[in-house]
């Protein structure tokens, strides 16, 4: 192949088809109208020697070749990237959009300070969340969006690992429930009807895997998708709710709810601030994760 003749371009609609497999979705990631996403497609097949996409019924598929092409191409635009990414980030200045991902209990723990912060340094920064994804579906196309992951000791491919805060499992009741206190006696918690938790990506509520590895099993009488959804059920019901600590002690005087120490204890927490190692020297990256390591420390110096 005659790099002088490689149109730098293409590499990028070829990354956009590869991500979409779809020519009409990668016109719009790609500002392009369809005819020319399409002539892009056939200028990269004639150059790569191979179709990339194929038809399959009513949707397109990748060939062997274009799956194969996937990482190492985001790879190399990764690269070629930072080779344009300037040396000084101003804060006060920077239209910077960021990417984070972390469960909704982060949500709430995290940022509200962090964004107090960013308000008043960086007010025309915006900030995007997105849910919390497993490892096992934190594809390397996703993981490219994305600047950090909060997430409890999960590992992330491509991305290094800070210690963010600590934090211990505790009993959420609602004022008044007829247990209450009574829920720290082993008998009573087993006698609960508790609401249980499971995110995106795992098939269990973590505190029944630690559970059932001491022989125990709950009596779920819910599940929830997500920690917050958990609390609101659990202050309406007589439903008993077995999460984070922190999070039932900043919504306790919303929701009404009680802090009760359970029967066993399933130790500390810790929760971490996950960031790609493209990005370790980037300016702006650097920024954000010290705004965030600081809201996690002010975090962790908090009563609960």
């Amino acid at each position: 192949m005659n790099l002088n003749s490689l149109d730098l371009n293409l590499l990028v609609a070829l990354d956009a088809l590869l991500g979409e497999a779809n020519v009409s979705r990668a016109a719009m990631r790609l500002n392009l109208s369809q005819p020319a996403t399409s002539h892009a497609l056939q200028r990269l097949r004639d150059l790569i020697g191979d179709p990339l996409l194929v038809r399959n019924g009513a949707r397109m598929e990748l060939t062997p070749r274009a799956l194969a092409l996937r990482s190492p191409l985001a790879q190399a635009l990764d690269q070629v990237r930072t080779l344009f990414v300037s040396d000084d980030f101003d804060a006060a200045r920077s239209e910077r959009h960021f990417r984070l991902m972390m469960p909704d209990l982060a949500v709430e723990l995290l940022m509200p300070p962090l964004m107090e912060k960013v308000t008043r340094l960086a007010p025309s920064i915006t900030i995007d969340v997105v849910p919390w994804r497993g490892p096992a579906i934190f594809t390397p196309e996703f993981a490219r969006t994305i600047d950090l992951v909060i997430s409890i000791g999960d590992s992330f491919k491509g991305f290094h690992r800070q210690r963010l805060y600590t934090d211990s499992d505790a009993l959420a009741v609602r004022r008044g429930h007829p247990a209450g206190a009574k829920l720290r006696k082993h008998e009573a918690f087993l006698a609960a009807r508790h609401v249980a938790v499971i995110i995106r990506g795992q098939n269990e509520d973590l505190i029944d895997a630690w559970l059932r590895a001491k022989g125990i099993e709950r009596r779920i009488a819910l599940v929830v998708p997500g920690y917050i959804e958990a609390l609101h059920v659990t202050a309406r019901t007589d439903l008993v709710a077995f999460v984070p600590r922190r999070l039932i002690s900043a919504l306790a005087k919303q929701l009404s709810l009680v802090t009760v120490t359970p029967p066993l204890d399933p130790g500390i927490d810790e929760q971490h601030m996950f960031y790609p190692t493209r990005a370790q020297m980037d300016p702006g990256s650097l920024w954000l994760r010290r705004l965030m390591l600081e809201t996690g420390r002010e975090l962790e110096t908090r009563k609960t």
